[in-house]
């Protein structure tokens, strides 16, 4: 499974809800951040070590692969991991079985791989950063996350989880007013998506005196010079928070060409002469942004 989407979309929590629902949710699920560790130190945390293989390896250790045995492995950030250590996990995923850094003995697992990257997998391909067969390998299963500026909709039950999660934790329990929802969903892009959203709902639990929180509220603790007008249905395109030009681009490609396909109820040789495009090209880009399958 390969989770995609922008910086703070949810993708761990997509993963965490794929392994809730699993057949192995009662082992834990072995999470690594990709982008967190060394490049050092990786193929040991990823496949473990044997006492001596380096320095400082005072004891044998099992890696994430081994400890994910029967179970699920969540690779996050694997679009940063290098090309040598991207080679090792292939084999992995294609035999099941590897060797601790340091050691002969083959050790063989069964492991479901979970990955996700906010990073265009095709573009580090085509740059000579990811490799094709493993981006294949781990492509069997794509799930796209879209930003939150495009599932505003989502919002009032994004914050009726997050108040859950406050709230077992130890925050007193608040409630959100239709008319504070409202405000939430019209007049913020959320450019920083999920993870900006519980920030804030956290903020709003802690600061806000009352049990209900209303549009009041939400206006006084949102810095105006963020609020926006939410597209009024799915046909307006929506604005671009993307950090850079090539992310902002890819963001108006998928949302024009989503809105001209629909404009043509799915066809894709309408939409091509519509907007300039040969039908092969428009399929292949229709892919590439994940708009088919």
């Amino acid at each position: 499974v390969l989770i995609r989407g922008d910086h703070g979309t949810g993708k761990e929590l997509v993963a965490q809800a794929i392994h809730q629902t699993s057949a192995s949710s009662h082992l834990p699920m072995i999470e690594v951040n990709c982008a967190a560790i060394p490049e050092e130190l990786i193929e040991s945390e990823l496949f473990g070590h044997e006492k001596g293989s380096f320095t400082g390896a005072h004891s044998s250790k099992r890696g994430k692969f081994d400890q994910a045995d029967g179970g699920i492995l969540f690779l996050d950030e694997i679009g940063d991991m290098s090309l040598k250590t991207q080679a090792k996990i292939l084999r992995i995923l294609q035999e099941q079985k590897f060797e601790r850094v340091g050691g002969n003995k083959t050790i063989s697992v069964n492991v479901r791989v979970l990955a996700a990257t906010n990073k265009n997998l095709e573009q580090e391909i085509e740059d000579g950063n990811f490799r094709a067969d493993l981006f294949w390998r781990l492509n069997v299963v794509p799930i796209a996350v879209p930003p939150l500026s495009e599932r505003l909709e989502d919002i009032p039950l994004l914050v009726e989880a997050l108040i859950e999660i406050l709230t077992s934790k130890g925050l007193k329990k608040k409630e959100f007013s239709e008319d504070a929802l409202q405000e939430m969903m019209q007049n913020h892009s959320w450019p920083g998506n999920v993870r900006e959203l519980r920030n804030f709902v956290e903020r709003m639990a802690i600061m806000c005196p009352e049990k209900i929180i209303t549009s009041e509220h939400i206006k006084a603790f949102i810095p105006q010079s963020n609020n926006f007008q939410a597209a009024n249905g799915r046909n307006t395109l929506l604005p671009y928070q993307a950090d850079d030009f090539k992310e902002a681009r890819k963001r108006f490609e998928r949302e024009y060409l989503q809105f001209k396909l629909s404009e043509n109820d799915g066809n894709i040789s309408r939409t091509a002469e519509q907007v300039g495009l040969e039908r092969s090209h428009l399929h292949k880009k229709l892919k590439t942004l994940e708009i088919i399958s």
